[in-house]
């Protein structure tokens, strides 16, 4: 049986581009540093969470995955929100938001194997499995969520597949670098959890 978050609504945001991003390439536990792009489309996000913050609910805490290009992202956010007459908010680090092991696939361009490996057909040599995944992602999830007010989460791709899953929505959708997103549950449970793109917000 899948796992299934808390009902506590959350801001998320996955890192910048990195070059492994703008080449499609795999990237997994490597850890890899935002290029100057991801650096400005972490700037960005930012900008746009300052300006809906009152639309969904004020920003308490940054819990990051602690691989470079999420934290890095983490650490820019916390910095244009302070810019803006927000807080500066404090960042903490979840070693269970680290995106999945994606074995010997790292490096590698991203190819068709996404369903198999959701559907717990295929696992790629030295990966983690998914369900294992999604399991890990709900249990930091929870804890990232569980203190007062709402967190942003500074996550990863396949970890929001993982997290997609646990809110009763299809897996297997990609999530944009550095895209805000605001997650509600749904309503009555156990309805699929509601999830707003701020940038398209009023």
């Amino acid at each position: 049986m899948t796992a299934r978050l808390s009902t506590r609504p959350f801001w998320y945001l996955r890192h910048g581009e990195t070059d492994w991003n703008a080449r499609g390439l795999s990237q997994g536990r490597s850890d890899i540093e935002l290029n100057q792009n991801g650096i400005e489309q972490a700037e960005r996000a930012a900008q746009v969470m300052a300006k809906h913050w009152d639309d969904f609910a004020p920003i308490t805490r940054i819990v990051s995955s602690p691989l470079k290009r999420a934290f890095r992202t983490a650490e820019i956010v916390a910095q244009a929100l302070a810019t803006q007459d927000r807080v500066l908010l404090p960042i903490t680090t979840e070693t269970d938001l680290q995106e999945v092991c994606f074995g010997e696939q790292e490096g590698q361009p991203m190819g068709s194997w996404y369903d198999s490996w959701i559907a717990g057909d295929y696992t790629p040599k030295g990966a983690e499995v998914f369900q294992d995944l999604v399991s890990r992602a709900v249990g930091a999830v929870d804890r990232a969520t569980s203190g007062e007010g709402a967190a942003l989460i500074v996550c990863h791709g396949a970890m929001f597949r993982a997290l997609r899953m646990a809110m009763g929505l299809p897996a297997n959708v990609r999530l944009q670098n550095a895209v805000p997103l605001w997650l509600t549950p749904g309503s009555p449970e156990p309805l699929p959890w509601v999830l707003t793109d701020v940038t398209q917000h009023g």
